[in-house]
């Protein structure tokens, strides 16, 4: 987990800080049914369990999982839609 923004681009962001699980993951699976193969998406979270959730989600779904990094009070995930 960094600590930077690496990714410069993302197609879509989505804005979960304050939700807690599973409603991060079900607003980003929700966002990537509207997505290209190959777009990227970012979700803000404040809810710690996020990171084990992406990591979990990106397995059983396939999309990839590209960075994930923590910020003040906020975890960024960001995936590539397969």
């Amino acid at each position: 987990m960094s600590n930077g923004a690496a990714v410069d681009k993302v197609d879509v962001e989505v804005d979960a800080r304050g939700l807690n699980c599973p409603l991060p993951i079900l607003k980003a699976k929700k966002a990537l049914a509207g997505m290209q193969s190959g777009q990227l998406l970012r979700v803000l979270a404040t809810d710690p369990g996020s990171v084990r959730d992406f990591q979990a989600f990106a397995k059983q779904t396939g999309n990839e999982l590209v960075e994930q990094s923590q910020g003040p009070g906020t975890f960024a995930h960001v995936m590539r839609r397969r």
